[in-house]
């Protein structure tokens, strides 16, 4: 295989020194008639994996690739060159004799990161190594900026996320899991759509803040002259779908909260919300856990993956178990059995847990912050928690058993959630008193409350049929899919600090 005979960068003198000479070479071309840059199109008719699966057929016949040398080996009338395409990679045999003395001179010339368009004959090499003898070889674009040194590659995890072009350049692995994530999205659509949802598309700038907790982004109307709000959640407008009738909607899309940032988070990341009239969080279960172990099966031909150093079983039958009966399996406190507030407040204290300044010290407020610090850290396979406490869901309906509690869960998978859904709250009248309280814990310092939606308010009064909403965290999805650590490498372009 041709190897990258060139030294490595290893001070900024001798990177200012390629660069001189690289625009150098640009500037020769340009005056010999031959910018590369003026070339418009390639046709090609194959590519590097094409080439390898269906060599038998394809050898002695004329191909045309086109792609990046990433690698040369140059041995005086002949070369081997490394090309990288639209697939993979594949070896190039390059003879003077074959594509010509004038054209065989210029390529010599030509650099690590050149684009250039081939067409020759597949054949296979001594060592039995499928190439392709070119016949004939063209410069389609020049590199001016020199690829990391091969062996070392673009390690540096800052400059990777910066620099995701030339991380996916040098690191294949990285473009799998871009293509995972592609696959995981198409597989979900036609869930979906062979459930009969619809897809939609709601506003990402909005008047008012609503639909989940957590800081906004800001911005500003000019023309309206209006502070206006990066959307936080597509839950509201697509549940007045629901009162319009279309009564399974769902949207794929970019959502922002002014948030911190760290393994499991970055302030613009993707979900999917989907409403369906006539359903409860019990039918949201069955969808969640049919798209993530069905692509799991369909993407990786398993339901096992690996993920944050354990072996997850994605095979359907996950587990549902209510947070009461999670906290006293797994920290000891049966709240099933507590009636008081002030007791359920002291139990959790008992093992060192606090409520928050802003939280009412409540049975509810103390079951949540039992579960918060001490169980979700121990899921580990695929569970879903259910019967959330009123407190912390705003916009679900309370359990017909137990009005303190309401009909949502939250999928965990390796102690992270995934997936979050509710039986919709459908009383107007309960909804506004939900509202009021949010506006109260707003008034004392929580910005991340949610605020009063008149509009929707409206909707619901209009008549808003029972119904199972979800939201299902793509990001996370293909993190468990890719086993990737930190969602910076399932994102392609992930918010970073500026460089000072």
């Amino acid at each position: 295989m041709a190897e990258n005979n060139v030294k490595p960068v290893e001070t900024q003198q001798e990177l200012n020194e390629i660069l001189r000479l690289r625009r150098e070479k640009l500037t020769a071309m340009k005056e010999a008639g031959n910018d590369p840059f003026t070339i418009t199109k390639y046709n090609f008719d194959n590519d590097s994996a094409n080439i390898k699966a269906n060599f038998d057929e394809l050898e002695g016949k004329t191909v045309s690739i086109a792609g990046r040398i990433l690698a040369r080996r140059i041995m005086g009338k002949a070369s081997f060159v490394g090309l990288s395409d639209c697939s993979g990679k594949i070896q190039l045999y390059v003879r003077r004799d074959d594509v010509g003395e004038d054209i065989y001179a210029a390529f010599k010339k030509w650099d690590i990161g050149d684009i250039v368009g081939v067409e020759g004959v597949v054949f296979k090499t001594q060592t039995g190594e499928i190439s392709v003898h070119a016949t004939a070889i063209k410069l389609l674009s020049k590199s001016l900026i020199p690829l990391p040194e091969k062996f070392h590659g673009l390690t540096n995890n800052d400059l990777r996320f910066r620099q995701r072009y030339v991380d996916l350049i040098m690191n294949p692995n990285v473009k799998q899991n871009f293509i995972i994530r592609s696959k995981f999205i198409k597989f979900m659509r036609k869930y979906l759509d062979d459930m009969n949802y619809i897809e939609v598309e709601t506003p990402v700038l909005n008047t008012i803040v609503g639909g989940a907790a957590a800081r906004p982004f800001v911005t500003h109307h000019n023309t309206l002259n209006i502070p206006m709000y990066m959307r936080i959640a597509t839950e509201l407008p697509l549940k007045r779908l629901i009162v319009g009738g279309m009564d399974r909607v769902y949207e794929i899309g970019r959502i922002f909260r002014n948030e911190g940032m760290d393994p499991k988070h970055n302030p613009e990341f993707t979900t999917v919300e989907l409403y369906q009239a006539y359903a409860d969080f019990h039918d949201m279960m069955d969808i969640a856990e049919g798209i993530i172990s069905g692509a799991a099966k369909e993407i990786l031909g398993s339901y096992e993956v690996e993920w944050l150093g354990e072996k997850i079983d994605l095979t359907p039958g996950w587990r549902r178990l209510t947070m009461v009966d999670a906290v006293k399996e797994y920290v000891g406190i049966d709240f099933g059995a507590i009636t008081d507030d002030a007791e359920a407040v002291a139990a959790a204290a008992a093992i060192g847990v606090e409520l928050a300044d802003t939280a009412d010290k409540t049975w509810g407020n103390a079951l949540y912050a039992c579960f918060d610090q001490r169980v979700e850290e121990k899921l580990i396979q695929p569970t879903f928690i259910t019967m959330y406490p009123v407190e912390v869901s705003p916009l679900t309906k309370a359990s017909p058993e137990d009005p303190r509690l309401t009909e949502r869960f939250e999928l965990f998978i390796c102690h992270s959630e995934l997936a979050n859904a509710y039986s919709e709250l459908n009383d107007p009248i309960v909804q506004r008193e939900r509202f009021m309280k949010q506006l109260e814990l707003r008034d004392r310092g929580d910005d991340e409350a949610e605020m009063l939606d008149e509009d929707f308010l409206t909707a619901m009064e209009y008549g808003m049929p029972p119904t199972g909403g979800m939201g299902i965290g793509i990001d996370r999805a293909v993190m468990l899919l890719t086993n990737s650590d930190t969602i910076r490498e399932v994102i392609l372009f992930p918010t970073m600090k500026p460089l000072d």
